[in-house]
């Protein structure tokens, strides 16, 4: 078992994030790494800015990390013993190219109510402030903050949604070795700088872990039982991936990822969040 002490949980819960957490081995994140980067290139459609979402759903290297009994031991001392599997997304840097994540909170436009929910980032390799780490202001969690709408080139986010007025002297750099993972709340505000290394950088981010307590209340979003029961059925299930990119899972991966632009482009216009 590997739950959190005391002590973690109540840094977590004082900050807002906790990291470093050991999670896989440093060979299966460099395997895992090596899968996505397979599908990079006999599917690239699948890793691009729109398509980088619920990869685990045409890969068996990352569905094993989405399901691996470390990460959700921690996701339980965080959230309860119920937990769903409600997206994923690859964040991933090239040298020499814009791509950065502004400034933001999570709970602002996801849409995942209540915020008994948490996010992994798991390092396929090593994340630093040279190649791009993420950043989070500690504490920043006590509120949603007012998100502008940017939509700028190289940022990674969809909307571009940005908080302003960084204090920059209480930001804290997330450096993570490659099988390191890091969790975050719903509302920590975070973000990410280029990658100024020789090296790609490439993050795979459960967003998110949420308790079977917690609906979706911008479009619909389906979800796998990762532990536990869901005795709310607030949601659709799928089916865990039958293979590397078989045509079925791709043709998933496709449907719930029509459905999650939904949400992030459109859905929180609908609701006025920002």
């Amino acid at each position: 078992m590997t739950f959190l002490s005391s002590n973690q949980l109540k840094e977590y819960n004082e900050l807002g994030f906790l990291s470093p957490l050991d999670v896989i081995s440093e060979q299966a994140a460099k395997e895992a790494r090596e899968e996505v980067e397979l599908i990079e290139k006999k599917l690239p459609s699948a890793v691009n800015n729109k398509g980088r979402y619920n990869v685990h759903l045409i890969s068996p290297k990352l569905d094993k990390i989405v399901h691996n009994s470390k990460i959700l031991d921690i996701v339980e001392s965080t959230i309860g013993k119920n937990i769903l599997v409600c997206s994923t997304t690859l964040f991933i840097k090239n040298p020499n190219e814009l791509g950065y994540v502004s400034f933001h909170q999570d709970a602002k436009y996801i849409g995942l109510e209540p915020h008994n929910w948490v996010t992994a980032w798991i390092a396929l390799t090593d994340s630093n402030e040279e190649n791009g780490c993420m950043k989070m202001w500690p504490g920043s969690h006590d509120y949603l903050r007012h998100h502008n709408q940017k939509f700028d080139k190289g940022n990674l986010l969809t909307r571009g949604q940005t908080v302003e007025n960084i204090p920059e002297h209480k930001i804290k750099n997330i450096i993570l070795k490659a099988g390191q993972m890091s969790i975050h709340h719903p509302k920590i505000v975070h973000g990410s700088g280029l990658n100024k290394s020789n090296n790609r950088r490439i993050g795979f981010v459960v967003q998110s872990y949420i308790g079977s307590n917690v609906k979706q209340v911008l479009g619909k979003n389906s979800v796998q039982i990762a532990r536990g029961i869901d005795s709310f059925n607030y949601h659709k299930k799928i089916k865990r991936v039958s293979g590397l990119m078989k045509q079925e899972d791709i043709e998933l991966m496709t449907k719930e990822n029509r459905d999650l632009q939904e949400i992030f482009y459109n859905g929180s216009e609908k609701i006025g969040q920002f």
